[in-house]
């Protein structure tokens, strides 16, 4: 019988079902049934025969463990097979509330094996059974955020609120705050495509907290309009919803109990993972209850604070909110260093992960790198340039020693971009400098001047070529004086000396300077071919507007190609330094803290 269920033999398995009714409850290997082994074999018709072929008198065969614990809804749940799921639970529900050998429900199985719709459908079934209270639901709750089944995360919060400071009803629990704070769950704008950004930012979404009760109606799955950006945007925003009620639940909290909580470990591990969100949410929480919490607080790994713990891995934010917030930056943040002897300035010397770097174009990685050492270096003393690590290093040594091989790559991609491109804006010199005297329609052989400089027309219909004729030589001569910029500009950038500071400020003005001024080069040459063409073909629209609109199309690449890189290397190079304090940000972020005080100052008694 083994053999032809696994074959998928389903007459052979239906005759020893009508010869034996009780062919479900027989058990094989391993402890596994018939049902158990359709199941794992991937025979949904043999499974649905088998189950249907139950009657309610011997429902409870389906309760039958294999060796492992497992029952029939263990299999279907883990190998995602909905329809098996609903039979299986329409015949017997009790399976809902069966663990395996591992004492894990159906739904926890099918959410780690990450079959949303499945685990879902579950879901809504086990709660009706009462069987999520406890650890079952504060277990699923972590496997959810885990698989950013955010949702379901999210109703289960609503539906046990408890859940958010579990640790205080069992001990020995990790908190849900910290399982939230390793895992990545909020979207990095800047690591999407530019027009994806601004899309992004315009889709509106709902966060229904009820929905994943109502069969999927206005759940994640329902919700989405075949379109991953709605996606990131709707899981971003339930994601937001369970911080700020984990935030909410952590305030109540005294001070003792908050330190209990897990709350400080999580803000490090938030930091660490790359979530400011976190980070930023869980220290204003802090600050409320404590603000030098904030300060006297280190990291038992590395012994850093949390603003060193920021500095050290790129956390921009956080670092930001840090330094903004505390008026004892001086004496409490600055003056610190870790196991390995690494003041501040050490920390941000270090080379970053390459995972954040890799959104960044060209030498623009460098120049991030750049500004972010010399923007901590604007907040600690002079003399800790000069400190010298537990290595023997000091700060700039420690630089130069980690970005080495960036200045390289750094190096290599400024000489092949200004090779490229001075080639490119050559060849729109020779170009725009021949067509200056060839003009359209000729010279006059008798007085040398172009035809068109004053020609007039008895036609009310043709208008006059002379303004389209001054068009011309005023594109041919940006065009032209243009290129010539942009040759100067990259010729002087293959003449610099490539040290580390020159990446900073030196090289990328040039960058900016000459790619702009071959834009403009290209779009006033696209301009003079158009005007040329409109002079030559007098008013015959027919083909002057499809190639004017052809003709648009280099300067419409050229922009999708570069600009994000432009816009981003004048952000680095023009921008407000990182630690501004008169920035609107600070501004912001104070005001947020003060007023979430006081609003707490209130509720307290």
């Amino acid at each position: 019988m083994r053999n032809a269920i696994s074959k998928g033999k389903y007459y052979g398995v239906q005759d020893l079902i009508g010869s034996k009714p009780d062919a479900i409850s027989i058990t094989f290997e391993n402890g596994q049934t018939a049902l158990h082994i359709a199941i794992t074999a991937g025979q949904k018709w043999i499974a649905k025969a088998l189950i249907d072929g139950t009657n309610s008198a011997n429902s409870h065969h389906l309760n039958i463990k294999d060796k492992n614990g497992n029952t029939a809804l263990s299999y279907a749940a883990r190998s995602g097979m909905m329809e098996i799921a609903k039979r299986l639970i329409k015949k017997n529900e009790n399976l809902l509330a069966i663990p395996n050998g591992d004492n894990i429900l159906p739904v926890q199985l099918a959410c780690r094996a990450g079959h949303e719709d499945m685990t879902r459908h579950l879901y809504r079934n086990t709660l009706q059974q009462g069987c999520l209270k406890g650890d079952y639901g504060f277990n699923l709750l972590e496997e959810c955020i885990t698989k950013k089944m955010f949702d379901i995360a999210l109703h289960l919060l609503h539906s046990y609120p408890k859940f958010a400071i579990y640790r205080f009803y069992k001990e020995g629990t990790k908190p849900i705050i910290l399982t939230f704070a390793q895992t990545p769950s909020f979207v990095r704008e800047n690591q999407l495509a530019f027009w994806r950004r601004w899309i992004y930012k315009c889709t509106r979404v709902k966060v229904d907290k009820g929905s994943v009760l109502s069969d999927g109606v206005g759940s994640v799955a329902a919700q989405r309009r075949a379109t991953k950006i709605y996606d990131l945007k709707l899981m971003d925003a339930i994601a937001r919803e369970i911080m700020h009620f984990i935030c909410r639940k952590l305030s109540a909290l005294d001070e003792d109990e908050f330190v209990q909580s897990g709350a400080v470990e999580a803000t490090f591990q938030a930091i660490k993972n790359g979530i400011p969100e976190i980070a930023i949410e869980i220290a204003i929480e802090i600050a409320k209850i404590n603000t030098d919490r904030l300060w006297t607080r280190t990291d038992p790994e590395d012994e850093r604070n949390m603003f060193a713990c920021a500095v050290a891995h790129r956390q921009e934010e956080v670092a930001q909110f840090l330094y903004g917030f505390n008026a004892r930056i001086d004496t409490n943040i600055v003056f610190t260093k870790d196991r390995d002897g690494n003041n501040l300035l050490h920390l941000a010397a270090k080379l970053a992960p390459r995972s954040d770097l890799d959104h960044i174009s060209g030498a623009a990685r460098l120049q991030s790198e750049l500004r972010w050492f010399n923007a901590v270096k604007g907040i600690v003393p002079h003399f800790y340039n000069y400190q010298k690590n537990f290595r023997g290093e000091t700060p700039s040594q420690v630089f130069f020693n980690e970005h080495e091989k960036l200045l390289k790559e750094a190096e290599e991609w400024v000489k092949k971009t200004a090779e490229s491109s001075t080639v490119v804006g050559t060849l729109i010199i020779t170009i725009m400098f021949a067509v200056a005297f060839t003009v359209p329609g000729g010279n006059d052989q008798n007085t040398g001047f172009p035809i068109f400089l004053n020609k007039t027309t008895d036609s009310s219909t043709v208008p006059s070529p002379t303004v389209p004729f001054m068009i011309f030589v005023a594109s041919d001569a940006i065009s032209l004086f243009a290129a010539s910029s942009s040759v100067l500009m990259f010729l002087g950038i293959l003449a610099s000396r490539y040290a580390y500071e020159d990446f900073f400020k030196s090289l990328p003005v040039k960058l900016i300077i000459g790619i702009s001024s071959l834009f403009i080069s290209i779009a006033a040459m696209m301009v003079a071919f158009c005007v040329a063409l409109f002079i030559m073909l007098q008013g015959r629209l027919w083909i002057i507007i499809p190639v004017t609109l052809l003709a648009g199309f280099p300067i419409i690449i050229f922009v999708l190609l570069l600009s994000p890189f432009l816009v981003e290397l004048y952000t680095m190079t023009f921008g407000p330094d990182i630690f501004d304090r008169k920035r609107k940000r600070w501004n912001d972020f104070n005001n947020r803290f003060w007023l979430s005080k006081l609003d707490s100052n209130r509720k307290r008694p």
